[in-house]
């Protein structure tokens, strides 16, 4: 039963490695075409799959700029893994914190008190 349960692992493995060999992008291959990257890992069943996840989680975390893994061992870095990150919440993006100032100045201008350049002014 437990030579069943391995065969069928090192299966699982190679299948879906050769799943995610054709989903993925030239950068991602390192410049090997799909198709040979599908050779290896059904040539190697076990050490095809590895080589494959191996370097395609190296490409992907350089393109993306953070560690291979976060946190735990295994598990692949949070964030997106294309493009540019955004900001992580609202008064971490410049634009939001910029366009909030704005609405608080005019806001003081409508209730007149302030300055149009945002100074307070002195009671009289």
């Amino acid at each position: 039963m437990a030579r069943v349960l391995l065969f069928l692992l090192i299966i699982a493995l190679a299948v879906y490695a050769a799943v995610d060999v054709t989903n993925s992008d030239e950068h991602d291959r390192r410049g090997l075409p799909a198709g040979l990257w599908l050779v290896i890992v059904v040539v190697f069943p076990i050490l095809g799959p590895v080589l494959w996840f191996a370097v395609s989680r190296s490409q992907r975390a350089a393109r993306a700029g953070g560690p291979v893994s976060g946190g735990s061992a295994g598990t692949p870095a949070a964030g997106p893994s294309r493009g540019q990150r955004g900001p992580v919440a609202p008064d971490d993006d410049p634009d939001f914190l910029w366009r909030l100032e704005q609405d608080q100045r005019r806001r003081r201008r409508e209730q007149g008190d302030a300055d149009p350049d945002g100074s307070a002014q002195s009671p009289e």
